[in-house]
């Protein structure tokens, strides 16, 4: 199978050469540019969700062999989540070599969160079904790189931080109000308010409600006294 200039540019910023192609292609095929000759890449990207799991895991482990399951299991949610999926594919550029349909390319499509992170999966399922375990996780770890050891600053759910402190302090738990909604049906963009029983509040813009309302907790929590 030959490949386009582009793709072969992305296997360099990847640091993978496939064997077998298609596998590659496949991983890169969206929902909206499949067809009966034309596999998309949700199947692959159920496997690569695993695959990730288990190298995360393990990582994680032998990075702290004194952690509890306690400690352990919100580092490993902030490593695998989508948003931290996207992050990895927008260093690779994965967006670029994406293929999808019209429509969504026209609604910006190489640049949502939800489909760079679900490529990101397929790709390293992909890797896994061409070369192996040990050939995905090199390339995992190397996309990660300094994530698995510096994740506890980013662990904590800022929501869920900020509703323990407001119950710490005897207060009732934080509200999120939508302030404006702005930018076509396709492509919203939403400024949102963390408000505490007391009426401190802060606020922030994000893509998605979830983005925005994590991003407006934290800009609270920063404000606040610890």
């Amino acid at each position: 199978m030959k490949l386009s200039a582009e793709i072969k540019a992305f296997q360099r910023r990847l640091g993978y050469e496939f064997g077998n192609p298609e596998l590659l292609v496949r991983a890169l095929t969206h929902g909206s540019v499949s067809s009966s000759t034309r596999p998309d890449n949700q199947r692959l990207e159920f496997l690569g969700d695993r695959v990730l799991g288990l190298v995360m895991a393990t990582a994680l482990l032998e990075a702290d062999k004194k952690a509890s399951e306690g400690q352990l299991a919100p580092r490993f949610n902030a490593l695998v989540r989508k948003e931290a999926c996207a992050d990895v594919a927008r260093q690779i550029d994965l967006g670029a070599v994406l293929k999808l349909g019209r429509s969504e390319m026209l609604s910006g499509g190489r640049r949502k969160q939800a489909l760079l992170g679900d490529a990101m999966e397929a790709v390293i399922a992909a890797i896994y079904r061409d070369a192996g375990f040990e050939a995905a996780r090199d390339v995992i770890l190397a996309l990660w790189g300094d994530r698995v050891h510096t994740v506890e600053a980013d662990a904590r759910d800022a929501k869920t931080s900020l509703q323990e402190w407001a119950q710490a302090r005897g207060q009732k738990p934080p509200s999120y109000v939508e302030i404006k909604r702005s930018g076509p049906d396709h492509a919203p963009v939403f400024t949102i308010a963390a408000r505490l029983q007391d009426g401190t509040e802060a606020q922030a813009t994000a893509g998605s409600k979830r983005q925005a309302e994590q991003a407006a907790a934290k800009a609270l929590l920063d404000e606040l006294p610890k």
